[in-house]
């Protein structure tokens, strides 16, 4: 008999999607890039997905980053003798007549669907619960432009979007991003940024556990920000893999909801503390990949 894989449904997430499970879209490129780095981390995003009981959408590929990503998936689907596919395919004629017919990874996703246009191949991907954007190319590049228009524009409801930040790929993005928001050119979209897999399996558990009840726009909003800011006392405490993350939910709420006046102050300072050391920490990686490029 095959073992049941579902989660949870998160409250947030669209009703379309609920019978299903939560699905994860990933854009990244199709090619490996330089650094090794890049494509094992691409695969442990793959197992993670999947470890924590998501599902991958994506807009299909046999190499590269996606490659990795969808194996990763594949790989820890298979071992957890799951049956059938976690995958769905989203993709054009055209594309799909670029892969060999007898291509094993893609002939292991059953569920593929071939879209009409580029453009509705991209508004079915963006039907997924959560958006992270791995290392890539232009491609990539013009999968985040439409989606942060598309959320922005309010032609999709507001949803997640992480930043997966191996070896600071992204942090010249982000910095381009934040200067287009103040300077007034656009709205600030509050990116989840984590630089590694057991970061990025922290923020998922956060998702799943710690953000279920909102049912709006401005909710789903204010919790990824209050996630944003909470990340790094999560990572900061998460020192084994003994410790989980919904324990450290339990203290949280335990300490707000019945700790003294001094407890809760305590906490408040831990997380803040925990936050300003992170992004010191960001911001010493940046200048390092500044000198290192000039």
């Amino acid at each position: 008999m095959t073992k049941k894989c579902t989660t949870d449904i998160i409250e947030t997430f669209n009703e379309q999607n609920q019978e299903e499970g939560v699905r994860v879209f990933v854009a990244g490129g199709n090619r490996a890039g330089k650094n090794p780095l890049y494509v094992e981390e691409a695969y442990n995003l793959g197992k993670q997905i999947v470890k924590v009981g998501f599902k991958l959408s994506f807009g299909v590929g046999n190499a590269g980053i996606m490659g990795a990503v969808a194996r990763g998936v594949m790989d820890t689907w298979n071992k957890k003798t799951c049956g059938g596919s976690p995958i769905t395919g989203i993709t054009t004629k055209e594309y799909l007549s670029l892969y060999p017919t007898d291509d094993k990874l893609i002939k292991s996703i059953s569920n593929l669907r071939v879209a009409d246009t580029l453009e509705d191949r991209k508004k079915q991907l963006l039907e997924a619960d959560i958006i992270v954007f791995a290392p890539g190319g232009v491609g990539t590049l013009d999968e985040l432009a439409y989606d942060m228009v598309a959320m922005q524009d309010g032609f999709i409801p507001k949803k997640p979007f992480v930043m997966y930040n191996v070896n600071g790929y992204f942090y010249h993005l982000l910095e381009y991003l934040k200067d287009m928001s103040s300077e007034g050119f656009a709205d600030p979209v509050p990116f989840i940024v984590v630089d590694n897999y057991e970061e990025l399996v922290i923020a998922f558990r956060l998702l799943k556990h710690r953000y279920k009840k909102a049912k709006t726009n401005k909710e789903v909003y204010a919790n990824t920000r209050q996630l944003i800011y909470e990340l790094p006392y999560f990572v900061k405490k998460k020192t084994g893999k003994d410790i989980f993350v919904e324990h450290i939910v339990d203290e949280i709420n335990e300490i707000n909801s019945k700790g003294t006046a001094e407890e809760r102050q305590t906490l408040a300072e831990e997380i803040e503390q925990a936050y300003l050391e992170k992004e010191i920490e960001r911001m010493h990686e940046r200048l390092v990949i500044a000198g290192r490029n000039t």
